[in-house]
């Protein structure tokens, strides 16, 4: 069984709800969630004349290989209506693994750690919340000493509890 730490969000229509769904499926046809983070709110990153972002970190006990999860993950955001028209644009969903257990992986679907998680504080923040001890494989630090380190200075505001 794998342990993947995975990372939600969108910022069109219910952002609340797009998560909730989100969550649903990835029980339904990826494993068990076995704990995620509050929802958090975050000005776009990157390209950001767009709404703000919701997103979610999730734990999830899986016994798909990883290629295998990222495809179901992609198949959730294809039924969930996603469209891949702008490269950092806005989008009803977004399902990312940042981490599977300690694994270094690159292959034309997937590459682990997710090579952008250091910089990133609307990641590293919930991340931090359900898996401050976790260490960067390649990297070599903790989730919280990432987050402490991060210099991306986007505002990221709790929205809800964590559920899970």
């Amino acid at each position: 069984m794998n342990k993947a730490y995975l990372l939600i969000g969108g910022n069109l229509g219910n952002r609340y709800a797009y998560l909730q769904e989100a969550v649903r499926l990835i029980q339904e046809s990826c494993g068990n969630i076995v704990h995620s983070s509050a929802i958090y709110e975050t000005a776009a990153w990157g390209k950001t004349d767009q709404p703000s972002f919701y997103n979610q970190a999730l734990v999830l006990e899986t016994a798909l290989a990883p290629d295998d999860l990222m495809q179901h993950l992609l198949d959730i955001e294809t039924a969930m209506g996603r469209k891949r028209a702008e490269k950092l644009g806005p989008r009803i969903i977004d399902l990312d693994i940042l981490l599977i257990d300690g694994l270094v992986i690159s292959s034309s679907l997937l590459q682990l750690p997710h090579p952008a998680l250091p910089n990133r504080k609307f990641a590293l923040l919930p991340l931090s919340e359900v898996a401050p001890t976790l260490v960067h494989p390649v990297l070599h630090k903790t989730i919280a000493e990432l987050l402490t380190d991060c210099i991306d200075e986007l505002d990221v505001q709790k929205k809800s509890a964590a559920t899970y």
